[in-house]
């Protein structure tokens, strides 16, 4: 297998009419082949070719000071994407850690705010119960608002009922 390799070499001075058959280009002469001069390989195999082979052909048709430019663009976009992401990293670490320290407690805080509300609740509704209970006993008979125990309006308002003559639904306590 035959390897193309491709060399630069400053063609300016050789074109100049007064130096172009002097001496000292004559070896610049003679390493030029025209196309009766160059060898076909027979036994070349194309699909032999690693593509690490094909990449370094093409890496040798692309003149230096662009590969060194397209390096260059590469280095500097791989550096901005690299600091991109690390600053996108240490942000996300900081907003995460501090929605723990902030929202663990508040989460905490505020369900023991609702548990002592709901206690609450219980224990107003308790005491209605109580007052509804104990009205009706303390009585001798007639009209228990006069004794001082509530009314059946009273109580069917308390327990969110539609008022005398209407049916009370029941309401969850909390």
């Amino acid at each position: 297998m035959t390897r193309t390799s491709l060399t630069q070499v400053c063609t300016c001075h050789i074109f100049d009419r007064k130096n172009f058959f002097s001496a000292s280009n004559q070896s610049l002469l003679s390493n030029i082949k025209t196309d009766s001069e160059i060898s076909t390989d027979s036994n070349y195999d194309p699909s032999a070719d690693t593509l690490a082979d094909r990449l370094g052909a093409l890496r040798d048709m692309v003149p230096a000071a662009a590969r060194g430019w397209i390096g260059h663009k590469y280095e500097q976009t791989t550096s901005a994407v690299k600091s991109v992401l690390l600053f996108a990293g240490r942000a996300a670490w900081t907003v995460s850690v501090s929605a723990l320290l902030v929202g663990v407690p508040f989460a905490l805080a505020w369900g023991e705010e609702q548990s002592i509300q709901a206690m609450e609740q219980e224990q107003r509704m308790r005491e209605l119960g109580g007052e509804v209970l104990t009205a009706g006993a303390g009585g001798q008979g007639g009209a228990g608002g006069a004794q001082g125990g509530m009314s059946t309006e009273e109580i069917a308002a308390a327990l969110g009922g539609a008022g005398a003559g209407g049916k009370a639904e029941a309401r969850p306590a909390l």
